[in-house]
């Protein structure tokens, strides 16, 4: 049993979930910055927590078409593949944010100086919906 790691892209942060071994549930894991030591840390965490599948989080706009960040993704899916060798998917993650808002503010968060937590949240969102379709 092996674990699957969720990411959610930002220009500044980048948000990391974790699935159980078994790949049932996720919860999220840690924001890391978007700097040059990203893919370092990404690779220990990979090996750490045995890790065999990235999920990331692919930004259509609303009617589906490719955008300015959905390009940045693909460049940053290029790297990851570069400085990882892993199996890396694409999920549609649109309005993943604003869920990971609405249910950090149901639980009684306030978001406004948590981006971090916004951002490992839509993590967990983006990979609960990849092991939810398998």
């Amino acid at each position: 049993m092996n674990r699957a790691l969720g990411i959610d892209y930002g220009d500044t942060r980048i948000g990391i979930a974790l699935s159980d071994p078994l790949q049932i549930i996720t919860k999220p894991y840690i924001t890391l910055k978007n700097n040059s030591d990203f893919f370092v840390k990404l690779e220990s965490i990979v090996n750490e927590k045995e890790v065999k599948i990235i999920v990331v989080g692919y930004p259509y706009g609303m009617k589906g078409q490719i955008t300015k960040q959905t390009e940045k993704v693909d460049l940053f899916i290029d790297r990851l593949k570069q400085n990882i060798d892993i199996d890396v998917i694409k999920v549609d993650e649109r309005l993943s944010s604003k869920s990971a808002e609405n249910l950090l503010k149901k639980q009684g968060f306030k978001t406004g100086h948590n981006k971090s937590m916004i951002d490992d949240t839509s993590a967990a969102i983006i990979l609960q919906e990849y092991i939810d379709s398998k």
